[in-house]
């Protein structure tokens, strides 16, 4: 790490209850490449005081509103203020508070999706370039090792040319009107004004459409969408069912539900080549299968030196140790902490620690999402190709 020190960070959300928020927390302490300083944890003060005192920190730096906190940490010495804040709040928040700590110069590390609307998303990606900053979005399964040997083998060619991927992400913690019941986690995500107008497509498929893209580099051409709300009374779907055309011919299926009665967090890649498949489920994710016409499957794990570069720059432990989801969206946020670190210090980042998604990545996921929307809305085919604005810098 290039800086003598650990990065300082800020947080905005992740107050009393929240789960994603202690996630991030835990993913940031991990490698401890960066320590809390600073948060605006909560709408309500009280409940934003009681989370930084959990976390020890000082009162004076548990604001009241994202807006407070932009404002007085750009105001502190630059040996005092924070170096990068982690947006862990309900979607539609997302943009304002993003827009506040760009503005600001501060380097963002935000939960997907990035924004509710793809203009709010590509206005980020030209703040966050005209400003210079770093601004990673934490789609953190491409952060697992075997997923990015995956896209390494169908970057070397293993697989051929690809030409199916099925992509898979299925629960059932929303089969039951939770959002009704006033759950907290299922509320806002189920109100179209705070989830951008979409949940288990906003919520989940966005992380299966980023996982497909980032393992086989194909870009969507066209998409068809089946949304169905299967629970009484709620607003947004619960279940999505969607035909994919790529860019090159390759075609594709996504299937999303957060009603499918006896499922966990499955997440599953199949992607199908003219030589070879694989197969990764997030449920296990310390296994990728590798198959080839007219010969044994191939079983590869993480840790071996048999594994892509990347792989390897993801994995912390020997063979035989598991890793998952904390290491995995540590990876996420480590590759981006040292691209930020190197930044800070004025020097070049390793080429791979840039192995992060960006916030094109995430503006390419918002497209999606109303894009799915659309067709779902539509009840047919539409166009799905979509290229985020160009940075003026390489």
């Amino acid at each position: 790490m290039p800086l003598a020190r650990r990065l300082r960070y800020g947080m905005v959300g992740g107050g009393p209850g929240a789960f994603i928020g202690a996630v991030h927390r835990r993913a940031v302490a991990l490698d401890g490449l960066a320590e809390l300083v600073a948060g605006a944890f909560s709408a309500n003060p009280e409940k934003g005081q009681a989370q930084g005192r959990e976390l020890r920190l000082d009162a004076g730096r548990v604001y009241a509103s994202f807006e407070e906190m932009a404002d007085r940490e750009a105001a502190l010495p630059e040996g005092e203020r924070i170096d990068f804040v982690s947006i862990v709040t309900p979607t539609h928040l997302h943009y304002p508070t993003a827009r506040a700590f760009v503005e600001r110069g501060f380097h963002v590390v935000c939960d997907k999706p990035v924004t509710t609307t793809v203009e709010d998303a590509e206005a980020l990606v030209r703040l966050a370039d005209r400003h210079d900053v770093v601004f990673a979005v934490t789609h953190n399964y491409s952060g697992y090792p075997l997923v990015k040997h995956a896209r390494a083998l169908v970057a070397d060619g293993t697989l051929g040319r690809v030409i199916k991927v099925i992509v898979e992400y299925a629960q059932d913690w929303l089969a039951t009107p939770l959002d009704a019941a006033g759950h907290k986690q299922a509320e806002w995500r189920a109100d179209p004004a705070r989830s951008g107008g979409s949940l288990a497509v906003g919520d989940i498929g966005s992380h299966a459409e980023h996982l497909a893209r980032y393992v086989t580099g194909l870009e969507l051409e066209r998409l068809c969408a089946d949304l169905t709300t299967f629970v009484p009374g709620r607003q947004l779907e619960d279940d999505a069912n969607m035909l994919l055309h790529y860019r090159g011919g390759a075609r594709g299926i996504l299937y999303c539900s957060q009603v499918s009665s006896g499922e966990e967090n499955n997440l599953r890649l199949r992607v199908y080549g003219t030589d070879a498949s694989l197969d990764w489920r997030q449920e296990e994710p310390n296994v990728l299968y590798l198959r080839r016409q007219n010969r044994p499957a191939e079983v590869l794990k993480r840790g071996n030196a048999y594994l892509a570069p990347a792989a390897q720059h993801a994995t912390r432990l020997p063979p035989g140790h598991p890793e998952a989801f904390f290491e995995a969206f540590a990876n996420v946020y480590g590759n981006a902490l040292r691209t930020i670190a190197a930044r800070v210090a004025g020097e070049k980042p390793d080429p791979l620690d840039l192995d992060f998604p960006t916030v094109a990545d995430g503006a390419r996921g918002v497209h999606f999402v109303q894009t799915a929307v659309r067709s779902g809305r539509e009840r047919g085919w539409v166009d799905a190709a979509y290229e985020p604005p160009t940075p003026s810098r390489g």
